[in-house]
């Protein structure tokens, strides 16, 4: 399942707010058009931390406080896919990375930033390429304790501390004013989310005037007229993704355009 890139949007005067989003959509589960015969997908089932399913927001905070040093070690400061274009020639993960944050910020025109916040920051890998890019304010917000202590940590060490600070926060209910940043950068969160239409909503408050919210997310394909919900193979695959990451029900690009109001 790749990520793909979703949204860049300019935001506009406070007086309007939320209201520019202009949410149409409420979103539900999808599900299988069909009951699927007996298949690999029901046979392997995702092992979770704990063995349970625990409440959202905790079970995703305990997955990363006890996963994130594994992915560090894997991938390094960057827990997000990379960017391997067709055609390219070989490169190491970290670069591929690398190269994906630059190809966003090129395809959103981005140019100039003054304040930002990494919404789903893990160890504050772009929080802190955009800081040195740009000269930036940059704050990052996660649910896990574990990423937001080693995010300090990480920016202290390079020499970052006084340009980038990390806490603990539910993108739902974010400790931010609003106009608070002139971008909005959430890489690979968005999956997460189990209110996309909230979600959308503070993302777009703590947006300054002339700001952009920038969106790269896990989405499901666009439904076809007709369809009903995905076929069964394709979500009983969904279903077991969800089970071993802690993730709510999934919406495709059509769904986010409609929660942006476009």
């Amino acid at each position: 399942m790749q990520s793909m890139l979703f949204s860049q949007r300019q935001c506009q005067h406070l007086s309007r707010g939320v209201q520019e989003c202009k949410p149409a959509t409420r979103l539900r589960p999808v599900r299988a058009q069909t009951k699927t015969s007996s298949s690999v997908f029901e046979l392997i089932k995702p092992i979770t931390s704990s063995g349970q399913i625990q409440e959202l927001n905790t079970g995703i905070a305990t997955f990363y406080n006890e996963s994130s040093s594994l992915w560090e070690d894997v991938w390094g400061e960057h827990m997000h896919h990379g960017y391997y274009p067709e055609g390219g020639g070989p490169k190491t993960n970290q670069q591929a990375q690398i190269d994906m944050i630059e190809e966003v910020l090129s395809w959103s025109k981005v140019t100039d930033v003054k304040s930002m916040v990494d919404v789903g920051c893990g160890v504050g890998g772009s929080s802190r390429y955009i800081s040195k890019k740009f000269g930036c304010q940059a704050n990052g917000i996660t649910l896990s304790s574990v990423q937001a202590a080693r995010a300090n940590e990480l920016s202290k060490r390079a020499g970052l501390g006084d340009k980038c600070s990390f806490q603990v926060a539910d993108a739902l209910n974010q400790p931010f004013a609003d106009n608070s940043f002139d971008l909005i950068w959430s890489l690979e969160s968005g999956e997460h989310m189990p209110n996309k239409q909230r979600f959308v909503n503070e993302l777009v408050r703590v947006c300054a005037p002339g700001g952009r919210v920038i969106i790269v997310t896990w989405c499901h394909r666009v439904l076809q007229p007709g369809d009903e919900g995905l076929n069964a193979e394709e979500q009983a695959l969904l279903d077991r993704i969800c089970e071993a990451y802690y993730l709510p029900a999934w919406c495709s690009i059509e769904d986010y355009k409609e929660l942006f109001g476009g």
